[in-house]
């Protein structure tokens, strides 16, 4: 640990931490719009400037180290005008689009305009404008309002790991594109919405729709897929507006995939809203009085152990309670949600939930995936495997995948096969794999929902149990 004081106030930080952190942990509100608590440091907007004692000039603070017995000023006259002339060369180009921009109200540039912009400008000269760039349906660009912090390029480089963002030309004609125009290709391209700290990148969906002081919050969890992302619920009157992820480092950070992030959609448009009868073989639009009589007609007289009932992915508990007390009435226990017949063994718990829990993943050391391609079916998952691969180094991360992925997991996976005689392998020691995997302090297999729709699922998932076993990935302090 560090001794620094800031602003007189003494404290303590881990070695390797920056003047902003020590700033932060003296309770000390520093601005900026390039540094993020989890991608790497750029140091490109400079907003951040502090006074260090002894130092010539003041510092960016993100990207200056502390040292033992550093003085940090954070509220000098230096400082502040300093940042009020970052705050001005920031505002020269930006256009004045508060009131129509998608950001207003919770703009990062607006509250720092607040605090240190000036009530004019000296600049006399044309603003630059930037053209727009189809980054595809879900996130809308206004590039004229860009302040080139490079947050997006660091997001889809490090986390997303589909490097599609840049930057070319330099000085006033820098841009941020994408290269060549085409939709983002990442299943986290959502959060490049909640990064940006300027209106240059907003939700398309979303676009003039309402104010954030207009919504009212709910929080609540993710059911899109099965990670439980934490989010909340934006809310005006009656109707769901918009879903936003919240932080929590043990499940999803703060990162949402864009299935939950834009599935808000599917509460308003394209949904089911009253009954249909098949009347001749064709569907037919019927009232709910109608469609109750068509139901007790066709029930009318089955046995119980007949009848049987399937809920959807998306029930909500109400609904489904309701079915189970409908079907109990009528004599049957016939109930299930898998529709596509998935097996499962159900006799434990542990034989479905997520031992390691995802916060785990990165103190795995190595990786088996079984039946699963995380980027498509958890995108937030797969960003967390992909963390703990870029911090292990190349090649400290062994990630073996059974099945072939049909699109670029993010991060380097050795294809061991795509059927279960891999498994078979892996277990009497013939794959070279295996002894990876045996190797390794901490191994982890995760099995996926594919690999559970097969004949042979019960026989895959016993073979995946006793292959934890035998290469120790269930031990007293780990549970891989």
């Amino acid at each position: 640990m560090v001794k620094v004081t800031v602003d007189g106030i003494q404290v303590e930080v881990p070695n390797g931490s920056s003047a902003l952190q020590a700033c932060e942990a003296a309770g000390k509100e520093i601005p900026r719009f390039c540094f993020h608590e989890r991608l790497s440091v750029a140091g490109n907007c400079r907003m951040c400037l502090v006074q260090v004692v002894r130092a010539p000039k003041p510092v960016a603070s993100c990207g200056f180290p502390v040292a033992e017995g550093m003085e940090i000023l954070t509220d000098t006259d230096i400082v502040r005008k300093a940042r009020r002339a970052v705050m001005e060369f920031l505002l020269i180009n930006h256009p004045l689009d508060c009131p129509i921009c998608d950001q207003g109200g919770e703009c990062d540039l607006q509250d720092q305009a607040f605090g240190y912009g000036a009530d004019h400008s000296r600049y006399q000269e044309a603003k630059r404008a930037v053209t727009d760039k189809y980054l595809g349906p879900l996130v809308k660009t206004v590039m004229t309002r860009c302040i080139q912090c490079t947050r997006c390029v660091r997001f889809a480089t490090e986390i997303a790991g589909v490097p599609e963002l840049g930057a070319v030309s330099r000085g006033e004609n820098m841009e941020i594109t994408n290269y060549v125009e085409k939709a983002l290709t990442s299943e986290l391209s959502g959060n490049l919405i909640d990064i940006c700290p300027v209106g240059a990148l907003t939700s398309k969906p979303y676009a003039f729709v309402a104010r954030p002081w207009e919504l009212k919050r709910t929080d609540s969890i993710d059911v899109s897929d099965a990670v439980g992302t934490n989010i909340g619920l934006h809310v005006r009157g009656g109707a769901v507006l918009r879903i936003v992820p919240r932080v929590n480092d043990a499940v999803n950070e703060e990162w949402l995939a864009d299935k939950g992030r834009f599935s808000v959609d599917g509460l308003k448009h394209r949904r089911l809203d009253r009954p249909w009868v098949r009347v001749h073989g064709k569907l037919q639009p019927v009232s709910w009085q109608d469609a109750f009589v068509a139901i007790g007609r066709r029930l009318d007289g089955v046995a119980g152990e007949r009848i049987g009932a399937i809920a959807g992915d998306l029930c909500d508990a109400e609904s489904m309670m309701a079915l189970k007390d409908l079907l109990t009435a009528l004599g049957s226990k016939n109930i299930d949600c898998r529709q596509d017949g998935a097996e499962y063994d159900l006799s434990s718990r542990a034989y479905y939930t997520f031992g390691s829990t995802i916060a785990g993943i990165e103190e795995a050391d190595a990786l088996l995936i079984v039946g699963s391609i995380p980027r498509q079916e958890a995108p937030v998952l797969n960003a967390r495997i992909r963390k703990r691969f870029l911090a292990a180094g190349r090649g400290g991360f062994p990630i073996g995948m059974i099945g072939v992925p049909t699109a670029d997991p993010t991060y380097q996976a050795q294809v061991l096969g795509d059927g279960p005689v891999v498994l078979a392998g892996l277990l009497d020691g013939s794959h070279p794999f295996a002894g990876t995997l045996k190797a390794a302090k901490r191994p982890m297999i995760i099995l996926g929902h594919g690999a559970l729709v097969r004949d042979d699922a019960r026989a895959i998932q016993a073979a995946c149990w006793a292959l934890a076993r035998e290469v120790g990935a269930i031990g007293a302090g780990w549970n891989g």
